[in-house]
């Protein structure tokens, strides 16, 4: 019996959906799912190759109600802009909930995983940040940095961002790109310490194995996500920076507790207590922040479940796009 599969390219997906509220809520939904339970979720597979300062991370996961599921693989060789390549790639692939067939294969090169990623960033900033910030900024200069300010500001609109990274350069790249993004003052920062003075939402979306963060540079009213540390023995926040904050969340906590800025504070003795998921404060199965004066934490190490819902959501949206391929 014949069957068809749909392949579907970057440019094709570009078309298709954006980085907007629309693929906010989408993954909001995603995380109220993961808190909801029933929903399936092994650990990510994670492989690092040192030699070529890369890493490859395989997500997936099922979620009860949905109509497929998506197997995801997301490559990052960090030292590709040396040579004229992107560091992120990847693709995902969509099979029946019912009958385990791929159904759809999205040659994304990463794109779908760098707007979901950006995505959970809004959902966090939405339910953790104060209602109210004029300044944002953000540690790093790559895509996902640019990504991260773009989606903050679709839920907390702010006036100014503030920029910082080792390279003035690529910060400054970074910077034009953010403000012609989200028409935002956009300014580059000699150190992360004054960054985070002024800012009241901060993003760090950096492979640090070293902290950048301290917990001398929380100041009360100001929300931190940490998105950078997704494999082991990275580290972007010190571990006394999670122990000061009124709050720490996280994306999910089996993940966190081995990948996340969790594990670095662990091993640093600190932090023993269970942290609530992100997905149970949206939920209101934990509580989130409850005055603006408060500092907060999210620790994103990017779910399975994230994958599944932008797949599926996209998916949905094809009408006739891409190639069909009988099998």
């Amino acid at each position: 019996m014949s069957r068809d599969i749909r392949i579907v390219t970057e440019a094709q997906l570009r078309e298709v959906v954006s980085l907007d509220l629309e693929t906010v809520d989408v993954i909001e939904a995603a995380f109220r799912a993961l808190a909801g339970g029933g929903v399936v979720m092994p650990p990510i597979l994670s492989m690092a190759i040192e030699e070529a300062h890369g890493e490859v991370d395989v997500k997936t996961a099922y979620v009860p109600g949905f109509d497929g599921f998506a197997i995801k693989v997301s490559p990052g060789f960090f030292d590709n802009p040396k040579i004229g390549l992107p560091s992120l790639n990847g693709l995902m692939i969509l099979f029946s909930a019912t009958t385990g067939l791929v159904e759809t294969v999205f040659l994304d090169n990463g794109y779908l995983t760098d707007i979901r990623t950006a995505a959970a960033g809004a959902v966090a900033a939405r339910h953790l940040a104060p209602s109210d910030v004029a300044v944002a900024g953000v540690i790093g200069t790559g895509l996902q940095a640019r990504l991260q300010m773009q989606a903050a500001h679709l839920v907390r609109p702010f006036d100014r961002c503030l920029v910082w990274g080792r390279d003035p350069a690529r910060a400054a790249s970074c910077a034009a790109d953010i403000a012609a993004a989200t028409g935002a003052q956009a300014e580059v920062m000699t150190c992360p310490a004054s960054l985070c003075e002024q800012s009241q939402l901060v993003v760090t979306t950096t492979p640090a194995t070293e902290p950048i963060l301290t917990a001398e540079m929380l100041h009360g009213g100001l929300h931190v996500t940490a998105m950078g540390s997704d494999q082991g023995g990275k580290n972007e926040l010190a571990p006394q920076a999670l122990a000061r904050a009124d709050l720490y969340a996280c994306d999910r906590v089996s993940q966190c507790e081995t990948l996340g800025e969790l594990r670095a504070a662990r091993a640093a003795g600190l932090m023993p207590d269970t942290p609530p998921e992100l997905g149970e404060i949206i939920t209101g199965m934990a509580t989130g922040r409850t005055h603006d004066a408060q500092i907060t934490i999210c620790d994103l190490t990017g779910t399975g479940v994230q994958d599944t819902a932008i797949a599926t959501h996209v998916a949905a949206r094809l009408g006739g796009a891409g190639t069909v391929i009988p099998v």
